[in-house]
């Protein structure tokens, strides 16, 4: 995205490891806030933003926004009318910035206040569930034309899915006198069903490849979400492949 770049996949393949790495070894949110500088590093783009919301209805933020902005941001009340907070928190999937609704003067208003403090024009951001009412938001952020922004988001759509589940895993570990979630095993057939979504085929395309039923399909992929405690199909296959149950 920035000048020089990009850094082609398989030589960025290596540092997005270590960033896993990183992620699951953290121990404060100083360390989180290091991870997201790595991110934003790692993808050449302007900011990686990590806003969570625990189960006790704690919050707190790490990222690479200007601390003039942040601090702006809460003095404004923000958070009230943000159309990127208020659409992910309707949503389940990730979602471009574009697709959001900026039609109303306070929107817009804030907008334009945003990009008067270094934010970019483009956004991508992923609304994440977890236990008990937990909720977090997992953003990446830059100044760019249409085409070159569509182009990228598309490229690294899956990897920020990742790394935004890992953000989430790691703050939930954060989380005092948290129990840890015990992980069940994927059947062969689950295996099969989540590593062909994950490649991208479509549940027509993996129910042909399986020679299945497309309702088949469907018992199969509810099984691995409920085992992997996952809110829908995108999240199943991000924390299948995080945890090393399926490999593409």
């Amino acid at each position: 995205m920035k000048k020089g770049l990009p850094v082609g996949y398989a030589a960025k393949l290596p540092r997005l490891d270590a960033i896993f790495d990183r992620l699951e070894t953290v121990g404060s949110h100083e360390d989180l806030q290091d991870v997201s500088v790595a991110v934003r590093d790692l993808y050449g783009i302007d900011h990686i933003v990590y806003h969570w919301v625990s189960s006790t209805g704690e919050q707190y933020g790490v990222g690479t926004y200007d601390r003039i902005w942040v601090n702006h941001y809460l003095e404004k009340g923000y958070l009230r009318i943000d159309p990127v907070v208020l659409g992910c928190f309707q949503r389940f999937h990730p979602v471009d910035w574009k697709r959001l609704d900026w039609s109303s003067r306070a929107a817009r208003a804030f907008q334009k206040d945003a990009l008067a403090h270094g934010v970019g024009n483009q956004g991508f951001s992923i609304p994440i569930r977890g236990p008990n009412g937990q909720f977090a938001l997992f953003t990446v952020n830059h100044s760019s034309n249409d085409d070159i922004w569509a182009g990228f988001a598309e490229t690294n759509r899956r990897d920020f899915i990742l790394v935004a589940y890992e953000f989430n895993t790691a703050a939930l570990r954060l989380e005092p006198d948290r129990t840890p979630e015990t992980a069940q095993a994927l059947s062969p057939r689950e295996v099969d069903a989540m590593t062909l979504l994950a490649v991208g085929l479509s549940r027509a395309q993996v129910a042909e490849e399986l020679s299945i039923s497309e309702h088949t399909l469907r018992v199969y992929i509810e099984s691995a979400r409920f085992k992997l405690g996952a809110m829908n199909t995108t999240h199943a296959v991000a924390r299948a492949l995080a945890r090393g149950l399926i490999v593409v």
